[in-house]
């Protein structure tokens, strides 16, 4: 009986992977039409724009996929440094879109140092919670820490401001202190002050109490604040159980703002319909399962520090594509938030492809690790 070979890595992850953001690109292509011809007199422009980004960010996997796992624990403390340095750097010389001081221009395209310093956030993370664990579970001050650190990247992100990726990296940072066995009476507390902190947030800047309230009912000012919710929701209405067909969005007709972005999930639902919709999201959940598991798996190696980042990508992208669409479909508040490998936009799909290449090794590692065992 012949041998059969062995697996080196989770072929399904990659294979999973590798259909969002080929997907994607057919999404922002039917998206971004409209707005490409008006914008730069090419429909065609942002779609070859984002063919672009998608060759960097796969090149990007492949060599992130030759880091050791031991470098990233080895110089977490280091990443996290330098995410706080692109922090400061764009208040300084970032250039302002829409209101927001988000993007370093790097002339080839602009990084989105958020999107960065989420990735390297959550190394520095897992390795503390590797290294302070009896800390944490013991005391008050190992639980403040990373809490402390949290603190200074939230106040860097708020100034810019970018409250969707303070939520996120709170949610994940609470989740991985919950799973790392924080104290109950801590994560309640914890999550207490992360309510009342995003409450007051809110009611503290007009704009985001704006938000809210067309959120809550968007159709009371269809034509001011709730414009943006109102047409995304239309978008949905549209496309029903089977969508007006590939290409043939309505809404993406110069109606619904940043439809090959941030609203790109209602473009979906207009065109494939709730059933395509509801794939997509069967698709992310999956790809998300896989990457939680691929973290059990090295917990259960003693890969404390693999395990740990392999959650907070997971996590990560869980929450992030949960706001996403939950805020264009009229569940949740706008939040400026990405759809992870579907939306148009270079730094965000180029790190979340690299968070990928990090889970890939994670899980070769962890086969690498079996694989020894058994020849001894």
């Amino acid at each position: 009986m012949k041998e059969q070979e062995p697996v080196f890595y989770d072929r399904g992850l990659l294979f999973l992977v590798l259909a969002l953001i080929a997907f994607g690109w057919v999404m922002v292509t039917s998206a971004s039409l409209p707005v490409s011809e008006k914008l730069y007199n090419n429909e065609y422009y942002i779609s070859i724009k984002h063919a672009v980004f998608i060759i960097v960010a796969l090149v990007s996997m492949a060599i992130v996929l030759f880091f050791r796992m031991e470098w990233w624990q080895r110089f977490n403390m280091e990443l996290l440094f330098v995410a706080i340095v692109l922090l400061v750097a764009v208040l300084i010389v970032g250039s302002t879109v829409n209101g927001s001081r988000r993007w370093l221009p790097l002339g080839i395209f602009n990084l989105q140092a958020a999107e960065v310093a989420k990735l390297f956030f959550f190394s520095f993370l897992a390795g503390y919670l590797v290294r302070q664990h009896e800390q944490l579970r013991e005391n008050v001050i190992g639980f403040a820490k990373p809490l402390a650190v949290f603190m200074i990247l939230a106040i860097l992100l708020l100034m810019q401001p970018d409250l969707g990726t303070v939520i996120v990296m709170f949610v994940t940072t609470v989740a991985l202190l919950f799973l790392a066995g924080a104290k109950i009476w801590q994560f309640i507390a914890l999550i207490a002050s992360g309510l009342l902190a995003i409450s007051s947030l809110i009611i503290l800047e007009p704009y985001r109490m704006r938000r809210v309230v067309s959120f809550v009912d968007p159709w009371a000012d269809p034509f001011g604040s709730g414009y943006q919710l109102t047409q995304s929701l239309m978008a949905y209405g549209r496309g029903g159980w089977s969508g007006l067909g590939l290409g043939n969005s309505i809404q993406k007709l110069d109606y619904l703002p940043e439809s090959h972005t941030d609203f790109i999930a209602a473009v979906i639902a207009e065109e494939i319909g709730f059933v395509g919709l509801s794939i997509l999201i069967f698709a992310l959940g999956w790809l998300v399962y896989k990457i939680l598991n691929i973290g059990r798996l090295a917990m259960e190696k003693s890969q404390h520090y693999n395990g740990f980042f392999a959650y907070a990508i997971g996590i990560w992208i869980a929450f992030q594509a949960f706001v996403n669409i939950g805020a264009s479909a009229g569940m949740l508040p706008t939040k400026g938030l990405t759809l992870p490998f579907i939306s148009y936009g270079g730094s965000s799909l180029i790190i979340f492809s690299v968070a990928i290449a990090i889970v890939l090794r994670i899980d070769f590692e962890r086969r690498a690790l079996e694989r020894s065992e058994a020849n001894e």
